[in-house]
């Protein structure tokens, strides 16, 4: 299993958003194909034995039985939009797709350096990735506009930028944190 090699690293074969995920972004990925990777990923010796298919999608069986419950949980990135995003790069193409993901990864990125108060790296991660980028784009915009003062704090435009972010999940009916998976007792 160890020759599983990954030449999109911003998104999955599965159709998670790794460019998205914390975990890349602290160049900590354990993910299917970075470096030694996750070579235990089912998906991912699944590829290997159908022609190493670049994205799941591409395989006539997809999509099978190892999506099932796949979004139920969450790993160090969220699962929820997992097949929707696999279905949209399917749709408009991988170019069209990576474009629309570099530039949520910009506006991310964006968010980290100037309204993360040291604790809200996941929660902008989720955000970004759930919401559509014209929704993520809006709120970027509020959040300008509604932090120009001199006189906050880290935390005041952190809480600012949070509050818009959940306003506009709150209309679209999602709630922008991981689902953890219970721990068994």
């Amino acid at each position: 299993m160890g020759n599983f090699k990954r030449n999109d690293m911003l998104f999955s074969l599965c159709g998670l958003n790794c460019g998205l995920c914390p975990m890349q972004l602290g160049n900590y990925c354990p993910g299917c194909g970075g470096g030694a990777g996750n070579q235990i990923c089912s998906i991912a010796r699944c590829s290997m034995q159908k022609d190493n298919v670049e994205y799941c999608y591409q395989c006539s069986e997809y999509p099978c039985s190892k999506y099932d419950g796949i979004t139920d949980f969450d790993s160090f990135i969220t699962h929820k939009n997992q097949l929707k995003d696999m279905e949209k790069a399917k749709r408009i193409g991988m170019d069209a797709y990576h474009f629309e993901l570099t530039e949520k990864m910009e506006i991310l990125n964006f968010l980290l350096a100037n309204y993360n108060d040291g604790r809200r790296k996941t929660f902008y991660c989720v955000a970004v990735n759930l919401l559509d980028l014209q929704d993520i784009r809006d709120v970027v915009k509020q959040i300008k506009e509604a932090t120009t003062s001199d006189n906050l704090t880290a935390k005041d435009k952190a809480v600012i930028a949070v509050n818009l972010f959940q306003d506009v999940a709150k209309q679209r009916n999602l709630i922008l944190k991981l689902n953890k998976k219970p721990k068994k007792k």
